[in-house]
């Protein structure tokens, strides 16, 4: 029997050093039998490949990307990730290195070039400057362009290759024979300062990206550095005793002091303290954590300190799952890097074209320079196009505009959901948990003349009952001690009754008074129809003879609904809200939430309907919920929002999470799309520009016009300003305000 069962893993690749070796990656993997899909993505140096483990391995995958001269970290043992970020940190450390020895080498080189070509033995002085900088310290540009002409492709590195061996070569001729050329009446030039500083300027250009690039994931980093390396597990007999963090199991007893961080997810069991919780729901204010109260890896403890049990380890944390889902983010495709692939992929082969044309054009137009000026500009054509800024312009941008939505306590499931967010106009609110807390409170208790002395009784009745309304009711009356009962009986659909001291006492809706003949009062009759107008629920109580108290019970509506819809709606977001309630119910909570459409009696399966026919209507809508009877109206939404605290499934369905459960996060998250897209457009915009401009000036297109000629130099320059650009202007989106 065949497995026809597909799983998705992300991997970091190596060896990358431009756009053109992320194509490459990509369709080495997806021409892999048994392989779906792979997305590779050069900011974060991640693949995402869907793939049957049926058909091929991990190991396969790794086998196929070495081919191509790359390779693909399949480990993933605990310590993958700090062993991923000393492979990352030596490559900076080595790359900081070159760069500096080039740039130290080629100042000589530019002085004598330029104001000292008259010493003797300049040539053979420059010659000896320039060499070790091009083929020791640019070495790695010419071993991968080996590689990648071995395998019929080509790359950032074979024009860097190119341009900077044809000028050495070209200077070297030169040097050895000028008599070649002064016989044809032309004065030999040499050009191993262009070379040198060229190599300087792309080593200056990838250390600069480099560091602009860990940037972009600095997110992750600080997630991953919310987790203590050591925790204090409290044995059976109370022995305290500090181990790794990897050796913590569920059901383990950890002990937490005052400021350290919280190691794992768990329950409370003794102790109390306010908990910092920001980093999951961007909120300053930390909350308070008592007995049976959740706390989550990664969150620190203020000064008091408390015992809890671990729930949740390793990998199952909120932490690592958040974690889990910023890398699976920031490795997603938008939809117009699409496009950006596709010029990828033909980039450097048709610019290798370009630089031959000018060439040959130069040969044939210009006799008596052309050859000289028709090698500067091949040589000059080859470094300025630079692929980098097309293949940076996105990725870039999504993975900046991710992390400050981590930060935020906006959890963004892939690049596609921040792109659709920019054009939603329509947003359907879920009632119950989103506008509303999605937990039953008491507004109100009325006492038959004001004589609340039964109350004990009223809670022991409510204590023993399992219903959410009698929940409420206990939470209410908060201290008061409950008098022992000598019956509970639980009336479904009704209330209940006990007996206490041989007296009978009842809990519930009137239906059940009036049924065992207890007469309801008049002036509590009137504050029940009174509450029932509002939309209130309302339980009466009473002994076997007449009525006593009537409590009115609500759905909260969330301190900061209003504004949020308020927000929205300035934003010009038309705003609906769902709710199954009645009719009377749900234009109380829309009026006090200011929302202006609703719709009342939707069953859940029917809330999908609904948002289809506003999708039918042009809308472009975004479904906000938390519970499990929203799923199918999030998964039918064209942007899905799940509120923090929810079921997992509708966290599972969600394209996006409020971690906090705060509806201000929606305006907060609409607004990041929109500068994140903005931004992802301001760079493609500069990167093609600079590609249109370049290419065209180095090849000499404005010497007949001008007389100027692009310098080989200025083009490396160019070129590496150009990648760095791209990241700089993607990094400005930390600094924006999206509140």
């Amino acid at each position: 029997m065949v497995n026809h069962k597909t799983i998705k893993q992300t991997f970091p690749v190596l060896d990358m050093s431009c756009t053109a070796c992320a194509v490459r990656v990509g369709k080495l993997l997806s021409s892999q039998p048994g392989v779906s899909s792979a997305d590779v993505n050069y900011a974060s140096a991640n693949v995402v490949i869907e793939y049957n483990p049926s058909q091929i391995s991990p190991e396969k995958l790794r086998e196929a990307v070495q081919s191509g001269g790359y390779d693909l970290v399949i480990e993933t043992g605990e310590d993958t990730e700090i062993q991923l970020e000393e492979v990352r940190t030596k490559k900076f450390q080595r790359l900081k290195r070159q760069t500096i020895s080039a740039i130290i080498l080629s100042i000589p080189l530019v002085v004598i070039g330029m104001f000292f070509m008259d010493i003797p033995y300049a040539n053979e002085i420059m010659c000896a400057l320039s060499t070790p900088v091009v083929f020791w310290l640019g070495r790695r540009f010419f071993i991968d362009a080996w590689k990648q002409l071995r395998h019929r492709t080509a790359n950032m590195n074979t024009l860097v290759a190119l341009s900077t061996g044809i000028a050495w070569l070209f200077s070297l001729f030169n040097m050895v024979f000028p008599q070649f050329w002064l016989s044809h009446g032309i004065e030999p030039h040499v050009y191993f300062e262009a070379s040198s500083v060229i190599i300087s300027f792309i080593l200056l250009g990838r250390l600069l990206e480099e560091r602009a690039k860990g940037n972009t994931s600095s997110t992750i980093k600080n997630l991953m550095g919310l987790q203590p390396k050591n925790v204090t597990i409290v044995d059976e007999s109370g022995v305290q005793t500090e181990v790794p963090i990897g050796r913590v199991r569920t059901g383990d007893v950890v002990m937490v002091k005052p400021g350290e961080k919280i190691a794992v997810d768990g329950v409370v069991m003794d102790g109390s303290s306010y908990v910092d919780e920001s980093m999951l729901n961007g909120e300053p204010i930390p909350v308070l954590k008592e007995r049976d109260a959740k706390v989550f890896a990664g969150t620190i403890n203020q000064k008091g300190s408390f015992r809890f049990r671990a729930a949740k380890v390793g990998t199952d944390t909120v932490l690592a799952q958040i974690i889990r889902m910023i890398q699976d983010a920031q490795g997603s495709k938008a939809p117009v890097q699409k496009l950006v692939d596709k010029v990828a992929a033909i980039f450097v082969p048709v610019i290798i074209s370009i630089a031959l044309l000018a060439f040959v054009l130069w040969i044939t137009l210009a006799p008596a320079n052309g050859f000289t000026h028709g090698l500067l500009a091949l040589v000059t054509v080859l470094i300025i196009a630079c692929p980098c800024a097309l293949g940076l312009a996105t990725p870039t941008a999504i993975m900046v505009g991710i992390g400050k939505g981590a930060e935020r306590g906006i959890l963004i499931k892939d690049a596609e959901s921040l792109e659709i967010a920019k054009k939603v106009n329509t947003i359907v609110l879920d009632k119950t948990g989103t506008i509303t807390e999605g937990k039953p409170v008491v507004a109100e208790i009325v006492w038959l003349h004001d004589n609340d002395s039964p109350k004990s009784i009223f809670c022991a009745l409510e204590h023993h009952s399992e219903h959410p309304l009698a929940e409420a009711v206990v939470n209410y009356f908060g201290n008061t001690s409950a008098v022992p009962l000598e019956h509970f009986e639980s009336l479904t659909g009704k209330g209940v009754k006990g007996i206490i001291e041989k007296e009978t006492w009842f809990a519930g809706n009137a239906a059940l008074m009036l049924e065992n003949g207890i007469i309801l009062d008049p002036a509590l009759k009137r504050q029940a129809d009174e509450w029932t107008r509002q939309a209130m629920t309302v339980i009466w109580f009473a002994d076997s003879k007449q009525t006593l108290a009537v409590t009115a019970i609500t759905d909260k509506i969330k301190e900061n609904s209003a504004t949020a819809v308020v927000q929205l709606q300035h934003e010009g977001i038309e705003v609906w809200m769902l709710t199954g309630d009645t009719e009377a119910a749900a234009r109380k909570v829309a009026a006090k939430a200011g929302i202006k459409h609703f719709k009342a009696g939707v069953l859940p399966h029917e809330k999908a309907g609904f948002v289809k026919q506003l999708q039918a209507q042009g809308k472009v809508v975004a479904m906000v919920g938390d519970g499990i009877n929203d799923s199918a109206a999030l998964a039918q939404a064209d942007l899905s929002i799940a509120m923090g605290g929810g079921s997992d499934i509708a966290m599972d369905t969600a394209k996006t999470t409020i971690i906090s459960s705060d509806l201000m996060k929606i305006s907060e998250a609409i607004r990041l799309s929109r500068l994140t897209v903005q931004t992802i457009r301001q760079n493609l915009f500069w990167a093609f520009i600079y590609n249109i401009i370049g290419v065209p000036v180095a090849a000499g297109i404005l010497f007949p016009f001008t007389g100027f000629l692009l310098s080989p130099m200025i083009a490396g320059a160019a070129m590496a300003l150009s990648s760095v650009s791209v990241i700089t202007n993607s990094l400005r989106l930390k600094t924006k305000k999206i509140k």
